[in-house]
């Protein structure tokens, strides 16, 4: 298949990167582009570690293939915040101990994002239900609802950083 140029703008980074059309977002994000944030957990769309907002809406990057976001604003968790400068969700996934391992947070994170952009004040269902595309195997998800009812206090007392 002769590759095709397309245009990604992710984080607020344009990109102008040719590609065989059958490469999948995720793998243009992590072998193209260099994203490793966008994690690779199951490439069936099962597991949510792979997540982005693609023109705002939570996607599992694995089952959208990269022609599809030619044109679109792609926000990978890097791309929310920094170390010295951390979103509100991550300072609340840090502070309530809601990476374990880490591999499923950025899926989480984005998850995140995208509920409280929606939704400013979610009950703990819809933060429940919010998250359930995404897969855990360490934390038991206590913490991890517990962060982001934390990140929605801070964003609605200090506003969104991002």
């Amino acid at each position: 298949m002769d590759p095709k140029v397309i245009t990604l703008t992710v984080n607020g980074r344009k990109h102008q990167v040719a590609l065989p059309p059958n490469i999948t977002l995720l793998r243009a994000l992590r072998e193209y582009l260099g994203y490793v944030d966008v994690k690779n957990g199951c490439e069936k769309g099962d597991c949510g570690a792979c997540t982005v907002l693609l023109n705002g809406k939570a996607v599992n990057s694995c089952l959208v293939l990269a022609w599809q976001a030619n044109n679109a604003e792609i926000i990978t968790t890097s791309g929310l915040g920094s170390a010295e400068n951390p979103h509100p969700i991550h300072r609340a996934f840090a502070d309530e101990g809601a990476a374990q391992c880490g591999y499923c947070t950025p899926g989480m994170v984005i998850s995140a994002k995208a509920l409280l952009d929606e939704n400013p004040h979610p009950t703990e269902a819809e933060i429940r239900e919010a998250i359930s595309g995404n897969l855990c195997r360490c934390t038991g998800y206590g913490q991890i609802v517990r962060a982001i009812q934390k990140a929605a206090e801070i964003i609605n007392k200090e506003g969104d950083a991002s």
